[in-house]
């Protein structure tokens, strides 16, 4: 039988979407701490501050948009929330305190969790169900792109000009993503095609999500070190040159790795490609402990990208199965939140425990906190998933 063509017009628009805005994204991530320091004269405390209040908004609006957009519809959300988006990257013009600039970024943080949870959603509905798995992982490789991307043009914008130009691209890449979304072709079928049950807390998430939304929240927690830390430990070890190139190796590997992975988690289901890529980013976060010259460093992106850049879309592809079709949303907001919370966890608690173990035994801890996300998984989905595999293989006929 014929597969069902992947690379349509809707799969590339909601993708290119997704990438400006990550990139925006991204390029705000690297350079809003120097704008604190240089332009407002803030304080590390503030750095940090300002990226807590924009993932706390993300968090907090992801459960209410995946109710929504199975609710209202996936193409009124998507576009109110890239509106939202983008208005929020032209105020940053005028965002010149820091209470201006915490309240700026607490609406930013809304729009983005509304976009990222709508495309995300919508991106499940374009693919074929067949080759689910594959279309994910390319779509998570336009994230992937824009993480490289948008950390480079920014830190380039900022050497060589001012922050006006910053809030400019962002701007105008904020923009470029409501045109996007205008040409994506949503699927009629799931445009307010189910009611969820009256306003309570449990209405907000996608309860046969939550278990695999677990195991990726763990991971993202031990993830977060390298979010968070990898150019201070970088500069500890007198590598910060390599730092930059720690994420192109990365990316590079997701690239090279990306047309394999998708086919080999529809091919031979989920537990043949997580159980490896989890292996594999304790791997990689094990080397990255040990590193002590540039060769070592970059390994550990490469480890790194292989392992952590498949678990993300195939996690993601696992909690999108166990919902129902008309209940997409929801699991995937579902999945987001609880994994946003475990980067915004760990960031705020592993620099805590950074200071007082070094970042080599940070790094060597969450080698093991990754190996516990692998058990985690196991317990609350793998063990199942393989139970099913062989009362299914039981009953083939001889």
């Amino acid at each position: 039988m014929k597969k069902q063509p992947l690379w349509t017009k809707d799969f590339l628009s909601i993708s290119v979407t997704s990438f400006f805005l990550f990139m925006g994204f991204y390029v705000l991530l690297t350079t809003l701490p120097l704008y604190i320091l240089d332009d407002l004269k803030g304080d590390e405390t503030q750095v940090g501050l300002i990226i807590s209040v924009f993932l706390i908004a993300a968090v907090i609006s992801r459960p209410f948009t995946g109710k929504w957009i199975d609710e209202v519809g996936r193409r009124k959300i998507l576009l109110a929330s890239l509106i939202v988006f983008a208005v929020s990257s032209l105020l940053y013009f005028w965002a010149e305190s820091m209470p201006a600039l915490l309240a700026l970024r607490f609406l930013h943080g809304i729009g983005f969790g509304m976009a990222t949870t709508a495309t995300g959603a919508i991106v499940a509905d374009i693919v074929p169900n067949e080759r689910r798995g594959e279309g994910l992982g390319y779509y998570a490789m336009f994230m992937n792109l824009a993480m490289v991307i948008g950390p480079f043009a920014g830190l380039t914008i900022v050497q060589y000009s001012s922050f006006l130009w910053i809030f400019t691209l962002c701007t105008v890449l904020s923009f470029i993503a409501i045109l996007l979304g205008l040409f994506v072709n949503i699927p009629q079928k799931t445009e307010g095609s189910v009611k969820h049950p009256k306003f309570t807390l449990s209405s907000l998430f996608e309860k046969n999500a939550i278990p695999v939304a677990i195991s990726a929240g763990i991971l993202a927690f031990a993830y977060s070190g390298i979010l968070s830390f990898i150019s201070v430990y970088a500069k500890e070890l007198d590598l910060l040159e390599a730092a930059s190139f720690f994420f192109v190796v990365y990316a590079a590997f997701i690239i090279m790795s990306r047309p394999f992975t998708g086919r080999w988690f529809d091919t031979y289901g989920e537990n043949k490609v997580i159980y490896p890529a989890i292996i594999l980013f304790a791997a990689g976060l094990l080397v990255l402990s040990q590193a002590n010259s540039t060769f070592v460093f970059l390994l550990s992106g490469a480890v790194i990208g292989l392992g952590y850049g498949t678990i993300v879309p195939s996690l993601q592809t696992v909690a999108i199965k166990q919902a129902d079709p008309a209940k997409r949303g929801l699991a995937t907001s579902t999945f987001f939140t609880l994994f946003d919370t475990g980067i915004g966890l760990g960031s705020y608690i592993l620099g805590i425990l950074a200071v007082k173990t070094g970042f080599s035994s940070l790094y060597f801890m969450l080698a093991g906190v990754a190996l516990f996300g692998l058990l985690v998984y196991y317990l609350l989905h793998g063990k199942r998933t393989e139970r099913k595999t062989i009362h299914s293989e039981a009953d083939l006929p001889l």
